[in-house]
């Protein structure tokens, strides 16, 4: 992305956000002209800044020819400011509007388009996925990730699709398309002029306009929208931003913002040539592991060198580091580019007892800045030791431990192995037999703003700040196949009211408990748990009786299922009221039994199809069908095409293709290899499916899908009583098992207790307009944010009116470090929906999850909320008799 010229100062100062080095980020902010940034900022590594900052000096140079030509100007500046070549319409559109006006315009961006660099073959990937059969479509990509020159690339295409090239031919067509726009993709599709590529529905960084919410001061949240909304601001407004609101630790929560938008936090750590103690570290989290990182940790040291750190409000001299403690400055320099992810903690910052040592040893106090110690500096930069807070230097003084254990948990994504207008996404369709297939998939997708590198994927749906950066002002927009964000909607403006819960008032965006409750204060909403606690008045009677396992409302344990018009099964019709529900809403029976497709509702010359769903929005808005109508036409034309897996594992491009060719489904995606063996799982009448089937078709999990009548979670509907006794065993000795409500069985995973504001699922649901949003588009949403193949996403609506998300190992046996890495991850998002990070709330419909409590099966239970009670809830309830509740109600 680019800018055509600043209010004042050098044209490439909108570009430094591109920067990846926070002392090339901060360079380019106090230069005046490109050779002021040479010294902090190389080019093998800021390639996006310096051809953001070429194109906009060369934009300048062109357009100023214009003169007062405000057409030919405008038009002219509207080719600058995207980092696509342009398309041959904004082409004629310039030469229009500026040959006769200002031929030396004309001149100029002729030389321009002539010289535009050449095609890079990774930005034709997405061109992959138009391939007319899996084989092709793998051929493709592993041409144009290994091939070099176009002529071999296209013998190498003619021989993995077994065809020569067409015109008609959709993967053809699109290479074809990418070539006549003499580079990447097309940004703007049609008119071409400076409406296209100027206006913006999200301001110039639509990610990071959503951190202006955050700052405790009034002066860092108008310094923050003036610089990510509407127009860039001056150099001294930058360095005013960076000294007092960017970096100060006054300002958490914006801290934090920023810091997940520039450089999320990723798992695992390796390959480091200089940080070399940070490498081996497979389930920890950093948000700057790859070689710039390290190249700057190494840069560091060098500036230190030579007797002084400078900070961006501090300078701190020091002795000589090659001779004081150099190995523990070493760790320091690659704690803060490598940037360690702790906690709830928005930097990576060490203890303060570790700053306070080393400056007393090796900082030079004779120069220190007048009245400043070694505690007054570290009670800026270093003020705490909560170990939740601050990261131990002893830590990254030796090398780790684990060796060639690293390699049972793998990182297809980090490092980034995807062109720049590309997301990496975990290949979790796996491979068959013989065909050679990347561990990752590379996604086209939208930038939110002119000077973003915050991508989203394509046909996704997202929330963004409007472009003035009105606080609590959103649109909804969706990222098209231009690469860029259309078809916006603006949604009513979040009310930032307070909740008041019993005489107290808790504030917009907090979550606390009420009793044994998870609570969140949302816009004046107040969204609760409905687990059965004691309470301060609860008589000595109560307390005698109560055994932690009590049932919502103190409902009776008596199973006599109700289908509620959510689609959801619930154990009793108190139980269902419990949540909300009202008699009107629900039916006696459980829903797996009624089948929604008789009668058909759908009309004359379409299929009716099951398709089960938990919906959250309110049923006033959108009703919760449990079907879908399919075209009975051979081609299926005009229907989703999204894969699907039939009962004998063969894969079909959809789900219409799969019924017209008469077959049974087994579950939406991808066919995977360890479901071929069929194993019926009672409790789904409808549909003859294994257990794993009913995992991936439900993102439901299954204890044990060797024993029918062991479920982890039985599938709506289930209609006896399930033995609970019989669970599938744990390989892990080191594992901390956990017991997820309605859980027969323990588990070793990851596991998220998570509420949402249902007055924003239904604004959303209302504005997409795309149908009710459900228990799955959240898991699926969820599952896109875990970035280890060896674990997965599930998840169940409860009884106690909270999402259940667990990330579970996928091994039949898993090791001890897999099951780390599943907690870690759970972790990690839990942090992301507390926080509110743009990295998760950017996503329709995850901006609407409020609160995540996270309990792991290692290493204790997460800083993010206590430990359950599980344990003694499931042996309480094997012990119930057979037809009993407590031995029944485990459904989603």
């Amino acid at each position: 992305p680019g800018v055509q010229r600043k209010p004042e100062g050098w044209v490439g100062l909108g570009c430094c956000e591109l920067a990846i080095a926070n002392e090339c980020r901060r360079a380019c902010r106090q230069a005046s002209a490109k050779s002021g940034i040479s010294s902090q900022c190389r080019k093998e590594y800021e390639t996006a800044l310096y051809n953001c900052v070429n194109r906009n000096e060369m934009g300048s140079l062109c357009c100023s020819h214009a003169g007062r030509h405000t057409n030919c100007r405008e038009y002219c500046q509207a080719i600058f400011r995207t980092d696509s070549a342009p398309t041959p319409n904004q082409i004629r559109t310039v030469e229009n509007y500026c040959s006769v006006a200002s031929p030396a315009v004309v001149r100029c961006f002729d030389n321009y388009t002539q010289s535009y660099p050449a095609r890079n073959p990774l930005d034709s990937l997405h061109c992959c996925e138009r391939a007319a059969d899996s084989k092709c479509e793998e051929a493709c990509r592993r041409v144009l990730v290994t091939i070099a020159s176009e002529q071999e690339m296209v013998e190498g295409l003619i021989e993995g699709c077994g065809r020569q090239p067409l015109p008609q031919d959709p993967l053809w067509q699109c290479f074809l398309e990418g070539a006549d726009t003499g580079g990447g993709r097309r940004r703007a599709g049609g008119g071409g002029g400076a409406q296209d590529a100027a206006s913006s529905p999200t301001g110039l960084d639509g990610a990071k306009l959503q951190c202006c919410s955050r700052p405790a001061c009034q002066g860092c949240e108008d310094l923050c929208v003036g610089l990510f909304s509407m127009s860039w601001g001056s150099a001294q407004s930058w360095q005013e931003f960076e000294r007092e609101c960017e970096y100060r630790l006054q300002e958490p929560s914006m801290m934090g913002c920023l810091a997940d938008v520039r450089e999320p936090c990723q798992l695992g750590c390796r390959d480091l040539n200089y940080c070399t103690n940070f490498n081996n570290r497979p389930t920890e989290l950093f948000r700057g592991c790859n070689a710039q990182a390290d190249q700057g940790a190494l840069n560091d040291i060098r500036l230190w060198e030579r007797g002084t750190i400078q900070m961006p409000f501090l300078i701190i001299p020091v002795k000589d580091i090659r001779r004081c403690q150099p190995e523990t400055w070493k760790a320091i320099a690659c704690v803060l580019q490598v940037k360690p992810c702790l906690g709830s903690s928005p930097v990576a910052i060490i203890c303060r007892s570790d700053c306070v040592d080393i400056l007393e040893q090796c900082g030079d106090m004779d120069r220190f800045p007048a009245g400043h110690s070694a505690d007054t500096i570290c009670d800026i930069l270093s003020p705490t030791d909560e170990p939740e807070q601050c990261i131990p230097l002893s830590r990254y003084l030796r090398v780790a431990s684990l060796g060639f254990c690293s390699e049972e948990v793998v990182h297809p994504c980090n490092p980034n192995p995807c062109p720049t207008s590309h997301l990496c996404e975990v290949n979790r369709k796996g491979c068959t037999p013989g065909q050679d297939c990347l561990p990752y998939l590379c996604v086209p997708g939208c930038k939110l703003g002119e000077a973003s590198d915050f991508l989203v994927r394509k046909d996704s749906m997202v929330r963004v700040p409007v472009a003035s950066g009105e606080v609590g002002c959103y649109r909804l927009c969706s990222c098209g196949t231009s690469g860029r964000l259309e078809d916006c909607a603006e949604t009513p403006c979040l009310d930032t009211r307070s909740c008041i819960v019993g005489g107290q008032r808790k504030s917009h965006g907090t979550h606390f408990r009420v009793d044994c409750n998870i609570c969140s204060c949302f816009s004046g909403e107040l969204s609760c748990s409905v687990r059965q606690c004691l309470s301060g008045e609860s008589s000595e009677e109560d307390r005698r009786r109560f055994t932690g396992s009590s049932l919502p409302c103190n409902c009776a344990d008596q199973f006599v299922p109700v289908c509620a018009i959510n689609g959801r099964t619930y154990p009793n019709a108190c139980i269902a009221r419990c949540t909300g529900l009202q008699d009107s809403e629900i039916e006696y029976g459980t829903c797996a039994t009624r089948d929604p497709c008789s009668p058909s509702p759908c009309p004359s010359g379409q299929r009716c199809v099951p398709t089960r769903r938990v919906c959250l929005s309110s049923l006033e808005q959108f009703s919760c069908e449990q079907f879908e109508c399919l075209s009975r036409q051979p081609a299926c034309e005009g229907q989703p095409q999204e894969p699907a897996c039939d009962t004998t594992n063969t894969e079909h491009p959809s789900l219409c293709a799969l019924y017209v060719r008469g077959r049974s489904l087994a579950y939406t995606g991808p066919c995977q290899p360890f479901t071929k063996s069929l194993i019926p799982v009672s409790g789904h009448p409808l549909e003859k499916v294994s257990g794993h089937c009913i995992l991936y078709k439900t993102r439901i999990c299954v204890d044990n899908p060797i024993r029918p009548m062991t479920c982890l979670f039985t599938i709506s509907g289930i209609s006896k009583a399930v033995v609970c006794a019989d669970c599938a065993q744990l390989h892990s000795d080191t594992c901390r098992t956990m017991f997820p409500t309605g859980a027969c069985c323990p588990i070793c995973a990851g596991m998220m207790r998570i509420l949402w504001s249902k007055e924003q699922v239904d604004i959303l649901a209302r504005t997409a307009n795309r149908g009710p949003i459900t228990v799955s588009d959240i898991v699926h949403g969820l599952r896109l944010h875990v970035s280890v193949p060896q674990c997965d996403v599930f998840g169940y609506l409860s009884i106690e009116a909270d999402i259940i998300i667990l990330v579970l190992p996928v091994d039949l046996k898993p090791t001890a470090l897999q099951i780390e890495a599943c907690s870690k991850e759970a972790e990690k998002i839990g942090v992301l929906i507390n926080s509110g990070s743009p990295v998760l709330v950017s996503h329709v419909p995850l901006s609407a999850l409020t609160n995540a409590q996270v309990y792991v099966s290692t290493g204790g239970v997460s800083g993010v909320s206590p430990r359950p009670t599980g344990p003694s809830f499931v042996l309480l309830l094997v012990l119930k008799s057979e037809n009993k509740l407590h031995v029944l109600w485990f459904v989603y």
